[in-house]
C-alpha cells in the first residue's frame, strides 16, 4: 500500500507518516508527495490523506486533524497517542491553538524545518525523532 499526501509537509503530514510507521496495523510500503494541482487517478491504489479531494477518506474532520482521523478510523486508543493528537491539532489547525499549549512549539519546529529548505523526505527523517520525543513526553504525563 502507498500513502499519498500533498508536498511541503509540516505538522500533521509529518505526524501521520510517523504514526503509520510506528503502528503495525497501518504499515504502508511508501509515502508519496504530490503538488496541490495533482489530479488523483481513479485507479490509484493508495490510501489518500490530506489531499483535499472529495474521495479522500483520511483528512481533517471539522476542527480535528488527519492524525486524529487515523486514530479514530483504526481504533488506536492509546492515551498518549490521543494526547499527541491534541498537540498536533493545536499546531496544525488554525483556531485550535487552545487545545494544547505544546502545539505552539511543534508548529515552530515544523516551520523551522520548512525554512531550512528541507525536502519532504528530509522533513520526515528529522521530524520522526521529534514525534518520538513528544510521544515519550506525553506518555509520562498524567
Amino acid at each position: 500500500m502507498r500513502w499519498i499526501t500533498r508536498e511541503n509537509i509540516k505538522v500533521d503530514r509529518v505526524a501521520c507518516p510517523w504514526l503509520i510507521k510506528r503502528s503495525s496495523t497501518l504499515m504502508p510500503s511508501s509515502c508519496l508527495f504530490r503538488s496541490k494541482s495533482f489530479s488523483m487517478p481513479r485507479r490509484e491504489k493508495a490510501r489518500r490523506r490530506s489531499m483535499r479531494f472529495s474521495e479522500v477518506t483520511l483528512n481533517h474532520r471539522g476542527d480535528r486533524c488527519t492524525f486524529e482521523a487515523i486514530l479514530e478510523d483504526f481504533k488506536l486508543r492509546d492515551e498518549a497517542l490521543q494526547r499527541l493528537g491534541s498537540i498536533v491539532r493545536a499546531a496544525d489547525v488554525k483556531g485550535q491553538e487552545h487545545v494544547a499549549a505544546d502545539g505552539a512549539g511543534l508548529r515552530a519546529i515544523a516551520q523551522g524545518f520548512a525554512e531550512l529548505g528541507l525536502s519532504d523526505n528530509e522533513r520526515l527523517r528529522v521530524g520522526f525523532p521529534v514525534y518520538d520525543a513528544l510521544y515519550a513526553y506525553v506518555s509520562h504525563r498524567k
